[in-house]
């Protein structure tokens, strides 16, 4: 095993100018790394990386500067819509070889293996191999860093693929930013500032952006609670609301806002994820689950109240001012799609004036305004 910061290791990755970077997870996954991206491309000069992603993530490259190149592998130990493809693997690594790299980094959580895309690497001969990895990978790694969570410790995402490379020489340049990658286009924003128009919303002025879908359905916040909290934040406060989603959480949407009780639009299935991003950075405050659009709302800067499923532990805001809401239960961080026990009691138990006191503690100064209790809203919690 290589420890962190050996002169010998920091030389050999010195001489590494083409990395493939290895995540093969959703589209947050990708942005929590772009910090140690980030790191990575800035320690040597010239450097450039290709990044190796999911089809869901592959959308998010175009906006992460700090990505050279992609290639989009339907990886079969990974969650999948579909079966992969054998063929296809068997063409990537010969693909990969051909490509001559010079080094490979294999980002994981700590609860997946770097080994099957390390074989893969392996397999395509790329001489400099780092990941984290809970057993002996022998020769499949170069650069073993033994697993430390959940036993020694539990890092933030972005804090532990930082971590990783670290041991590769590679840290943050001082005065480089620390905040999430996604690179706004004029043209995106310019369109949606024209649909907000469209809609009667200035984009200059306060309004509410609420997205209320997720991948999962463990980290989904009931809709019933959105409509709620949604109805006491917009008569609170007077501002505009926007929901935005996918075209197949259309009918969500539409749910919450015939609850709610309260005028309010809907760009669902509308916006490219350009344009969501540019809707984000616009929006004063961003209601959210857990999912890809509170990271690319912490990577745009805007407020982010985040019902956090207590899924796993990990992947919190990052480097943005948010609330992070949940009800702790005893079956936290069961790293479930569906919840286990059938209650979802770690986001049901969120009360609707929480989200409305979250939001307002977020929109000042906007302007300030007054907290308020269960009782003023005339509402029963869960």
């Amino acid at each position: 095993m290589t420890a962190s910061g050996r002169p010998e290791t920091r030389a050999r990755w010195a001489q590494a100018r083409r990395i493939l970077c290895v995540r093969l997870d959703a589209l947050g996954d990708v942005l929590m790394c772009t910090p140690a991206l980030r790191a990575l491309k800035e320690a040597v000069p010239g450097r450039s990386l290709t990044l190796l992603t999911s089809p869901a993530a592959a959308a998010a490259v175009p906006f992460i500067p700090e990505i050279d190149d992609a290639i989009v592998l339907a990886a079969p130990w990974m969650k999948l819509d579909a079966p992969a493809d054998p063929d296809a693997l068997r063409a990537l690594a010969t693909t990969l070889a051909a490509r001559r790299f010079d080094a490979a980094v294999v980002f994981t959580t700590y609860t997946q293996s770097a080994l099957p895309a390390a074989m893969l690497c392996w397999l395509a001969g790329i001489p400099l191999r780092l990941a984290h990895c809970r057993e002996n990978p022998y020769h499949l790694l170069s650069d073993w860093v033994e697993e430390p969570e959940p036993h020694t410790l539990v890092r933030h995402e972005v804090q532990r693929q930082l971590a990783l490379v670290r041991h590769a020489g590679a840290v943050p340049l001082p005065g480089s930013k620390l905040s999430l990658s996604f690179a706004l286009r004029a043209a995106d924003l310019a369109a949606v500032r024209a649909r907000l128009q469209g809609i009667g919303i200035d984009a200059d002025r306060p309004w509410v952006l609420l997205h209320p879908g997720a991948s999962a359905a463990s980290r989904r916040y009931p809709a019933g609670h959105w409509a709620r909290a949604l109805g006491l934040l917009v008569r609170r406060t007077g501002l505009p609301a926007v929901l935005t989603g996918s075209a197949a959480e259309g009918p969500l949407i539409e749910e919450i806002r015939a609850g709610c009780g309260v005028p309010s639009h809907s760009l669902a299935g509308e916006l490219s994820l350009g344009e969501l991003g540019a809707a984000l950075r616009l929006a004063a405050v961003v209601l959210t689950n857990n999912s890809g659009p509170a990271h690319v709302a912490a990577a745009v800067g805007t407020p982010v109240v985040d019902l956090y499923a207590l899924t796993n532990p990990q992947h919190t805001p990052w480097h943005v001012r948010s609330r992070v809401l949940f009800q702790d239960v005893s079956c936290r961080f069961c790293f479930k799609s569906a919840c286990p026990a059938g209650h979802h009691a770690c986001l049901t138990g969120v009360a609707p004036e929480r989200v409305l006191n979250a939001a307002l503690e977020l929109l000042a100064p906007h302007p300030p305004l007054p907290r308020i209790e269960e009782a003023d809203a005339g509402l029963a919690a869960d």
